[in-house]
């Protein structure tokens, strides 16, 4: 038996990376994985890889993530599980960030991931269980100098995890966050210093994405089932320095 059998699960960002990961375990421990991402070509070769469903989806566009909650439903009857990965990194300090800038990493980082919970919540809750397991940051966690849009997009995050798992812990539906610290993935590659963050961290080295996969498994499975609220730190032991 696999940990996710008969759970109907929904990753975005998900052609690559820390989200391809996701939904490679996910469909190898039982679950029907739908991919979501705006990567195409990516997109469809890893739903093609891992045995899912690929479907394009700008995260900050409302009426594509209806469109793709309903189309789910529709086909599988249920939804049971959202990982809100997708995110983009840009580096720049406060006082050198441009709106625009920031907006962008505001819509996909911090919008998406409130559309992705408000959309899912309904068929959710008239199920009467779910797991929605939203992708924060270390920089939800700490400062983050030279990434003022980025950090502030996932403290955003933390704070909606929280808010939303008050509000729909009493019908079932439970709501996490995981703040990797520095992962081996594409997003990590544009990290200034990236050879001196790694030498400080106690385990001495990046994650891979799928030790992120292992976590977000986990509190998406029924074996978290007591989880809500909280925040999960896969990082090395960096956030303890």
């Amino acid at each position: 038996m696999g940990r996710l059998d008969g759970k109907v699960c929904l990753i975005t960002g998900a052609a690559r990376g820390q989200g391809a990961a996701e939904a490679e375990l996910f469909a190898a421990e039982g679950g029907t994985a739908w991919l979501a991402d705006v990567l195409d070509a990516e997109g469809e070769a890893t739903a093609s890889r891992v045995g899912g469903t690929y479907r394009h989806l700008d995260v900050s566009d409302e009426k594509g993530w209806q469109q793709l909650i309903d189309e789910i439903v529709n086909r599988d009857g249920r939804i049971d599980v959202l990982v809100n990965n997708a995110g983009i990194f840009r580096s720049n300090r406060m006082l050198d960030t441009p709106l625009d800038e920031f907006d962008l990493v505001m819509d996909v980082n911090c919008k998406g991931v409130f559309l992705g919970m408000r959309t899912v919540a309904g068929p959710m809750r008239e199920a009467g269980s779910g797991s929605i397991v939203n992708i924060s940051s270390l920089a939800g966690m700490q400062g983050a100098a030279g990434a003022f849009a980025y950090g502030t997009s996932k403290w955003a995050v933390r704070g909606m995890t929280k808010t939303a798992a008050v509000e729909l812990a009493r019908r079932g539906v439970r709501v996490n966050s995981i703040h990797p610290g520095l992962i081996a993935t594409d997003m990590a590659d544009q990290l200034p210093k990236i050879e001196r963050m790694q030498r400080g961290i106690p385990l001495g080295r990046s994650a891979t994405a799928d030790e992120v996969a292992r976590l977000a498994l986990f509190l998406a499975s029924d074996e978290s089932s007591y989880s809500t609220g909280s925040e999960f730190i896969v990082d090395g032991g960096l956030n303890a320095v």
